[in-house]
Parts: C-alpha cells; sequence; structure tokens
C-alpha cells in the first residue's frame, strides 16, 4: 500500500435505471421519485439523472404548451418538470449536471472535436457519444458521493433518439456489473373489454423491446386503473423472466404521494436492498405517511383563482400546484384550485363575474403580452376587495404596474415587456442587467440572496431576514418610481444585498397582498411548505371562515 493511502476498501455506487414502454406518461418521473424517497428513508445517499431525449441543451426555450413546466434549480439550470419531482420526494437539490440531453450529449463530442480533443480520429456515435452520457452519469453519482444513482430515461423504449441512451446504459452495466446495476421497467397493464381482463401482451412486448437493445428488466412497474390479479402478476413473472416479487401493482393513487407507500407495502424497497447487496440503516417513513394523510383527508377547503396565460395545460404550473398541495396539508386544508384564462377576466364586463367566489387568488409568471391586461384586472379586483392575493415573477411585475396606474394616476403605466413605448415604465430592462448572455439570453436564472425588511410581514413568512430563492426572468423595477409608489403606501419589503433590484412587495392593510420577483414554489417541499402559499392558505381559510361563521 502506498503512503497516503486508505485501507477502507471504496464502495462502489449502485446504479438503479428506470425506463418506460409502451407509452409515454405512465409515471416514470414518479416511479423514480418514490423508489428514491424509500431507499433515503433507509439513511442512503442519492443521486438522481434524467434522461431527455430531445436535441435541445436544455428546457429552457421550450412552450409550456408542448412541455409543460420549466423548472429552475438553484443553480440556474432550467430543466424538465420530473427533476422538480426529485427535489420535493427526495428534499435533495439538484443541479445543471443532474440532466442530460440529446444536444447536451453532443454539443459535448463537437466541443471537444473542434479542439482537436480526438486527434484526427472519426467521431462517431458510439463510441464517443455513448462514452459522454456513461461519463456525465458517472460523473453526477460521483459528486454527491451516492450510494445509489437514479438514472430515468424519457421517452419510452424503442424510441429512435433513445437509442444512444440505452446502449451507454447498456454499456454502464457491463462496465460496473450485475450486482451493480439494475433496470426497472415501467409499463401499462390496460383492461379491456366488457370482462375486466387485465391485458399482458403490452408489457410483453415491451419487455422483449428492452431484450433487442441488450437490457434486461430486473423489476417491472405495472400501471393499471386497480391493483393486479395475482393471476396475472404471476403470468407477467413467467413470460417476462422477472422474479413475481419484482412485478410490482402501481394502480391509480389518491395522490402522487401515496406512491411511495404503494411501493413500500410490496416490499420493493427491500428486494432493490436485497439485489444490490445495499446496507441501508432503518426506515423512517413515519413523516411522510402524515403528511399523506393530511392531503387526502382534510378538515377544510378553500378555492384559490389561478389567472394565467397556460391554464389549458395544468402542468405548466406543476409545482404552483404541487406547493398548494404542501401548504394545504401544513393547514390542514384542501386548496382547491381553479384555473382562469387571464383573457377570459380581460374580456369579462366585470372580473368579479369570474373572481368573486374565490377565496384567494394568484397571479404567476409568464412572458409576453397576452392576457396581461386580464391579470392586471385580477390583481386590482383582489386589492380593491381585500381578496387574498399572491403574485409570482410576472405576477409582481403586474402588481406594480397595477398600483402604479389605480393609485397614482399614472394610466398609462406599463412594462416594456408588453408596452416598450409606455410614457411610464414601471418595470424595464435595467442598464448593466441586458447583457449578461451566459445567463439563459439575458435571464436571472437560479438561486440567490434576498434580503427582508425586519418586522415585516414577508420576513414574519419566512421567520428570517435573508432568503435564498429561485429567478427566472429579464425585467425589473424602475427605481425610479419606488419613492412613489412606497409614499402611496406599496412596500418593497424584499431587495437584493445591492439594494437596487426588488424581491418583494406587500400592502400592510390589506388581508394578505404579498407578491415576489423570485419563484418560492420552486423550493416547495411536502414537509416544508413554500412560506407565501403558507400565508395564501392561511389566509384564504381566514376568509372563508369570516363569510361562514360556524353556528
Amino acid at each position: 500500500m502506498r503512503e497516503g493511502e486508505s485501507s477502507v476498501p471504496v464502495k462502489p455506487t449502485k446504479y438503479i435505471v428506470v425506463t418506460g414502454g409502451v407509452l409515454s406518461g405512465l409515471g416514470k418521473g414518479i416511479t423514480t421519485s418514490s423508489i428514491g424517497k424509500l431507499l433515503k428513508s433507509r439513511g442512503l445517499k442519492l443521486a438522481a439523472v434524467k434522461i431527455d431525449p430531445y436535441v435541445n441543451i436544455d428546457a429552457g426555450t421550450m412552450n409550456p404548451f408542448e412541455h409543460g413546466e420549466v423548472f429552475v434549480l438553484d443553480d440556474g439550470g432550467e430543466v424538465d418538470q420530473d427533476l422538480g419531482n426529485y427535489e420535493r420526494f427526495l428534499d435533495l437539490p439538484m443541479g445543471r449536471a443532474n440532466n442530460i440531453t440529446t444536444g447536451k450529449a453532443y454539443k459535448a463530442v463537437i466541443d471537444r472535436e473542434r479542439r482537436g480533443d480526438y486527434l484526427g480520429k472519426t467521431v462517431q456515435i458510439i463510441p464517443h457519444v455513448t462514452n459522454e452520457i456513461r461519463d456525465h452519469i458517472k460523473r453526477a453519482a460521483k459528486a454527491a458521493d451516492a450510494d445509489v444513482c437514479l438514472v430515468e430515461v424519457g421517452g419510452t423504449v424503442g424510441d429512435i433518439e433513445s437509442a444512444p441512451f440505452l446502449e451507454a446504459l447498456r454499456q454502464l452495466h457491463l462496465e460496473v456489473g450485475h450486482k451493480n446495476m439494475m433496470f426497472v421497467h415501467t409499463t401499462l397493464v390496460p383492461v379491456m373489454g366488457a370482462v375486466g381482463e387485465q391485458k399482458t401482451k403490452p408489457t410483453q412486448h415491451s419487455v422483449m423491446e428492452m431484450r433487442r437493445v441488450g437490457l434486461h428488466p430486473d423489476m417491472l412497474v405495472c400501471r393499471s386503473e386497480t391493483r393486479l390479479d395475482p393471476k396475472v402478476r404471476e403470468k407477467l413473472a413467467n413470460f417476462c423472466d422477472v422474479d413475481k416479487e419484482a412485478v410490482i401493482s402501481a394502480p391509480d393513487a389518491r395522490t402522487i404521494y401515496e406512491v411511495p407507500l404503494l411501493l413500500e407495502e410490496q416490499g420493493v424497497a427491500d428486494w432493490i436492498v436485497k439485489r444490490l447487496d445495499l446496507h441501508p440503516e432503518g426506515r423512517d417513513m413515519g413523516a411522510w405517511k402524515t403528511f399523506v394523510d393530511r392531503v387526502v383527508a382534510p378538515t377544510h377547503h378553500v378555492t384559490i383563482g389561478v389567472v394565467g396565460k397556460y391554464t389549458d395545460l395544468a402542468d405548466a404550473y406543476l409545482s404552483i400546484k404541487e406547493a398548494f398541495v404542501h401548504a394545504g396539508a401544513a393547514q390542514d386544508t384542501k386548496v382547491v384550485v381553479r384555473w382562469i384564462d387571464a383573457e377570459d377576466v380581460e374580456r369579462a364586463t366585470d372580473p368579479a363575474d369570474i373572481l368573486g367566489s374565490l377565496d384567494g387568488v394568484l397571479v404567476p409568471g409568464g412572458f409576453g403580452p397576452r392576457g396581461a391586461e386580464g391579470k392586471i384586472a385580477a390583481i386590482r379586483f383582489a386589492r380593491e376587495k381585500k381578496v387574498p392575493f399572491l403574485g409570482i415573477c410576472f405576477g409582481f411585475q403586474l402588481a406594480t404596474a397595477e398600483y402604479a396606474r389605480h393609485v397614482l394616476g399614472l394610466a398609462d403605466a406599463n412594462s416594456t415587456e408588453i408596452n416598450p413605448t409606455t410614457q411610464h415604465p414601471v418595470i424595464d430592462l435595467l442598464p448593466g442587467h441586458t447583457a449578461d448572455e451566459a445567463k439563459g439570453a439575458t435571464m436571472r436564472l437560479g438561486a440567490s440572496e434576498v434580503r427582508l425588511a425586519h418586522g415585516s410581514r414577508v420576513a414574519q413568512l419566512y421567520h428570517a431576514d435573508v432568503i435564498y430563492e429561485r429567478h427566472r426572468h429579464r425585467w425589473e423595477v424602475n427605481p425610479g418610481y419606488i419613492s412613489k409608489l412606497e409614499g402611496a403606501g406599496l412596500r418593497y419589503t424584499g431587495r437584493d444585498p445591492s439594494g437596487e433590484l426588488m424581491e418583494m412587495l406587500e400592502l400592510p392593510d390589506h388581508p394578505y397582498f404579498v407578491a415576489s420577483q423570485f419563484h418560492p414554489e420552486f423550493k416547495s417541499r411536502p414537509e416544508r411548505p413554500a412560506p407565501t402559499f403558507a400565508g395564501l392558505v392561511e389566509a384564504a381559510r381566514r376568509r372563508v371562515e369570516a363569510r361562514h361563521p360556524k353556528e
């Protein structure tokens, strides 16, 4: 042994790969997150990597209608919404390294080729691209010092665009050995005909497709409306060459957060621990079970309207939806979210016709002028009618514009994003903040420090004077109007360390009127809800109790 070397053997990282078959949308991300939750509850250290086969470098430029929510990480990475599920279930911060796309893999290889790193060799998908994919996964696992690295492969087995990733995983399996890597395959077990028989053929064909690329599933997670019939489970085990105990029933759950408990009932984590020769330290799902019980059987109910522009696709606001679940559970309250198209509010003769029955209003982020006037009308309604209100990002900016218009009397007040020629650009692109191309084409991205005014409502919500929250925006409050706005009663109670960038606002004489330039929903967790969401739910509940007092 050389001097300085440790005699303690290095434990190999174990890999669990989650693939999907038959069709998309079966819940690979929830399966990955749930398995991770069970393993973390046993004291194991985790890493997670999401593979997205699209050619985009990241999800930042994707239309929410097509792709769903763009989830923002602490380091500014713009990624698939599944990484949001990883963070919520595992309570682990992710970074850019936890996401790999076709574009990212090919760009890394092309950049090396242009530098001459390959010394004149012909650069090919195999081995160069597959090596990059394999190395990326190993780097992410090493950076986290993980006992187990979870790898979710987007799309379905058999997709052309997934082929290089599956080949890279086949090579990784060969490299690390069977005892250090396993494959979990999520499939559909549909029910056909009046008899209601569960059909196994889609799963059988999906497993055959996996075998064609050199992979063999160790575990099947079978999605169905109801639990698998025991005979169907046995048939799948025999025909797919999988242990019967590793054929897992994943019926429709009352909430996604119930899935880890359903898997735990079937011994999923115990089977994985044995298969990979892991050495866990106890298990503790008590707090999670308490959280789930509060989600599925709350005592109170409130209705909160989300006035946005992507409301036809709820996944566009997935983190907002989940943040309401977290905040509601903490207060034994079911939050009924009513998705309201901002353009409907804009066209309404009286916003009260649409918003009048709500217990609270949230105006989320977004880009572009479409629906902006409807959002402003909703903010004005909430402010004047004393309805609890939360604004996020664009909602924060429009709350500033609404106050400037209807309290300061600056009728033309607007954001230059919406009206570049406005006479009162209360929201504008600030000098020195427009040319940072490294931050997502001029955007402020990722977590940064926010300083809260001591004694303010927001400081009371956070129980802190300094917080770190995630941003995704370009435009800022124009400093030239801040003294006028505050002189008229608006309070900017959150600012960046320089004091020049406004981060939070509130109205002291309102039951709950709070807005943030950052996105608090990205850091909301089941057992640690976002404070501003908790404040909104509490205020909405007080409003319900005031309108309908108990006898």
